[in-house]
């Protein structure tokens, strides 16, 4: 996906960012900024990073500052998705002083989560360098920013996954022990599928592969906590017949070997569920 598309409009953003701002500002407003700085005072402010990483959520950040004061010129100096060194401009901002201090921690916030995010990813895309497989994310998202989120791993030049529970049809294994096998899922999910849905089928053993393969009305097989070995050989078996997604342990360390099976797709919920966020400020 370029990145030129890997936009959300205002109308998605805008009630993430009036809630995170709400929660902030809560039943008084800014009492310390009203306190010491004398209204109409003016400035120019920067968020510059303070450490390296891949830019994401200027969008947020430009919506949090309009949301408090209209009047505020927000100026971004990169696009999501470029990459960042220590000491780069990212976004200016000029206006009310006052009102810039009181939406800096939401747009830090935001900017400094998603750069966590697109930043992992890319570390993570990096290592599937001259191989076919792509890094996909999870729905291990923090509640209520899974847009958001996602979008982040797109900028770090990931893929998306399902984007939650009703738009693909994903039978893990407490699917199949429930409906008795692989067989009966696999009809029962094709009976209720729409043509414009996809099927994809968990399976942890090269016997569970086996039955998917020859049963048929999957798209996608989810070949979950193989060591790389059978994970190679359930590759070579599903050439050709199904898209292969690899999920389950994918570390940073091992994400070159998973690759290099020739799989498809490789799911990562730490590009979402345990990142670090990327160090940034505002300066005035």
């Amino acid at each position: 996906m370029s990145l030129a598309f890997a936009t959300l409009p205002d109308l998605v953003l805008e009630p993430l960012v009036r809630t995170a701002l709400e929660e902030d500002l809560g039943a008084f407003g800014d009492v310390t900024t009203r306190a010491v700085i004398a209204p109409g005072t003016r400035y120019d402010a920067r968020i510059v990073a303070r450490q390296a990483g891949v830019v994401s959520g200027l969008a947020l950040a430009r919506i949090a500052f309009r949301l408090i004061d209209p009047e505020l010129i927000v100026t971004p100096r990169v696009t999501d998705g470029a990459r960042c060194a220590p000491g780069d401009v990212l976004l200016e901002v000029s206006g009310d002083a006052a009102s810039i201090l009181s939406a800096e921690r939401v747009g830090l916030n935001f900017m400094g989560r998603l750069m966590g995010i697109a930043t992992q990813t890319a570390a993570f895309v990096a290592k599937t360098k001259g191989t076919r497989a792509r890094i996909t994310c999870t729905r291990k998202t923090t509640p209520g920013l899974r847009a958001v989120e996602k979008l982040a791993v797109l900028h770090g030049g990931g893929s998306n996954h399902r984007y939650g529970l009703s738009d693909a049809i994903l039978i893990k294994d407490n699917h199949i022990a429930a409906a008795g096998s692989i067989e009966a899922v696999l009809e029962a999910a094709r009976d209720h599928a729409s043509h414009m849905m996809r099927v994809e089928i968990e399976v942890d053993t090269l016997d569970q592969l086996d039955q998917a393969l020859a049963h048929g009305g999957a798209d996608v097989v989810l070949l979950d906590n193989m060591d790389t070995p059978t994970l190679t050989k359930a590759v070579r078996r599903a050439a050709g017949q199904i898209i292969t997604e690899a999920s389950g342990n994918m570390r940073l360390d091992r994400i070159a070997e998973v690759a290099a099976t020739g799989v498809d797709f490789i799911s990562v919920g730490a590009l979402t569920h345990s990142v670090t966020n990327v160090d940034i400020g505002l300066d005035f």
